[in-house]
């Protein structure tokens, strides 16, 4: 399974940059980046602060999916 977001997607509609959104959830641009990546997860706290900013709950933003290998076992 893999944890996938529409950080970016969110971040482009609410017209911040990835530095703005680190600033209003406190974490570096560099954070943001690797979690719009999908090559880090944010923890439970740092995913309800993003949601917060977007007006949106965390499942509308983060969601699990099935790895296609996953699928085929």
């Amino acid at each position: 399974m893999e944890l996938r977001n529409r950080v970016k997607e969110m971040r482009a509609r609410f017209n911040l940059s990835q530095s703005e959104l680190g600033k209003l959830v406190d974490v570096s641009r560099q954070t943001i980046g690797l979690i719009e990546k999908g090559d880090y997860s944010p923890s439970v706290f740092l995913a309800l602060k993003i949601a917060k900013v977007f007006e949106s709950s965390v499942e509308e933003i983060f969601r699990l999916e099935e790895d296609e290998d996953d699928e085929d076992q």
